[in-house]
């Protein structure tokens, strides 16, 4: 592990409450949350914002002070964010995304709606994937402007990094044992998943004025995202203390583990202590 890796992962989340309203009793329906490593960029998302009505009134607008060295990786950054935010519903959003057609009492209609559909519903955000090969988007980026694809609101299994509404009362957060600024919009998808939540790329339009970039650090990260969930998802024994159980997410792994277990029922009645 290089000096600058080790850094990033000893680094504490600098966090500082940016804007918002003055009473701590004040309810708060919108927590804007950021890392924030480029000031300018900062508040020119933050001006967009409230132009489009996210008012300090009742939003608030947190951020990680990514802005000197040592710097915070996106899931401990994150995760921070969502433990220090009180809104209903928390936007981690990207410093370089702008909001320039749809406004919050569009995103209230949005939310609104897809609480009709699915009261499941953790993770809402402008793109993601749907299926291999199927992507959800909405969004103007480099790539092209004004972007729809997509029956929305439709439900994904990833989200795209840029904005990521997370409905804070679910309580879901990004992974302990992984580092870095990439893959965890799919991270918190997969959390959200396992917890029985759902995620969405729903119809709220804004800006992200960069692209993205897959570097090598991008395929670094995929390595061990890879590696961290295929560890997380791995089929195994849980011994509870009156039964033992086989999970897995494959058909042919479940009945073999249905018949090992009536084996295993009569092996478990001669463990020490057993009163089965």
């Amino acid at each position: 592990m290089n000096q600058a890796h080790e850094d990033n992962v000893k680094a504490l989340p600098r966090i500082r409450r940016v804007d918002g309203p003055t009473s701590l009793e004040a309810p708060i329906h919108y927590t804007i949350a950021t890392l924030v490593n480029d000031m300018g960029q900062y508040e020119a998302m933050k001006t967009s914002f409230i132009s489009a009505g996210f008012l300090v009134d009742d939003c608030e607008y947190v951020l990680v002070d990514n802005t000197s060295a040592p710097q915070t990786d996106a899931y401990r950054g994150l995760n921070a964010l969502l433990s220090t935010a009180r809104g209903e519903f928390v936007i981690l959003c990207h410093q370089d995304v702008r909001l320039f057609t749809d406004t919050r009492a569009d995103l209230d209609k949005r939310l609104s709606k897809l609480s009709e559909i699915d009261c499941r519903w953790a993770l809402a955000g402008n793109a993601g994937g749907i299926r291999p090969g199927e992507l959800a988007i909405r969004i103007t980026d480099p790539h092209g402007a004004n972007q729809k694809a997509g029956n929305l609101p439709a439900r994904v299994q990833t989200l795209d990094e840029n904005f990521i509404i997370v409905r804070r009362e679910a309580r879901i957060g990004f992974s302990n044992d992984l580092t870095g600024f990439h893959y965890y919009g799919a991270d918190i998808c997969l959390h959200a998943d396992i917890a029985g939540y759902t995620a969405y790329v729903i119809d709220f339009h804004l800006a992200h004025l960069s692209a993205g970039r897959k570097d090598g650090t991008f395929r670094d990260m995929e390595e061990k995202f890879r590696s961290a969930w295929q560890m997380k998802l791995r089929p195994r024994w849980l011994q509870t203390t009156c039964n033992l159980v086989h999970i897995s997410g494959g058909a042919i792994s479940q009945i073999t583990g249905r018949l090992a277990e009536t084996s295993l029922s009569r092996i478990k009645r001669r463990l020490p202590g057993s009163n089965a």
